[in-house]
């Protein structure tokens, strides 16, 4: 005995099992220091860089940024970043945070870090996410 199962789907139903297939297209690879997120949230993120700050012999390096919020809503904005030197060797990361931002409002904020020289040191930003602050 043979038995044959039909699976009728009516109009306007739509069966969510089904996945499409995969596109044929190549997906464009991030470059180091550049991310996925659109180009219109990562723009807010003005500045970001290192200041030494260090005197008599003392490392004191700092990263510095300047976010500006061009969105219609008040912001907040985290972002993860790595400091690489010239052979390509990761040398410090770490995570910022910027709150309350208001809309056409620009925030100005420093952070300490543990490196012992800003010399060839290249700051590449590894994620960046702008969400609705409330």
């Amino acid at each position: 005995m043979i038995v044959i199962a039909v699976l009728v789907i009516a109009p306007g139903q739509s069966d969510e099992s089904n996945t499409p297939a995969p596109s044929t297209r190549p997906t464009a690879k991030v470059q180091q220091g550049q991310s996925e997120e659109p180009e219109g949230e990562r723009a807010d993120l003005v500045s970001f860089q290192l200041d030494d700050r260090s005197h008599a012999g003392l490392s004191n390096i700092w990263v510095v940024w300047t976010i500006k919020n061009n969105s219609s809503e008040k912001s907040n904005y985290i972002w993860d970043w790595e400091a690489v030197d010239a052979s390509g060797t990761r040398v410090g990361d770490g995570s910022q945070f910027e709150t309350n931002v208001q809309p056409g409002q620009t925030a100005r904020g420093e952070y300490p870090t543990t490196l012992k020289s800003a010399k060839g040191i290249k700051l590449n930003i590894t994620s960046f996410n702008r969400t609705a602050s409330y």
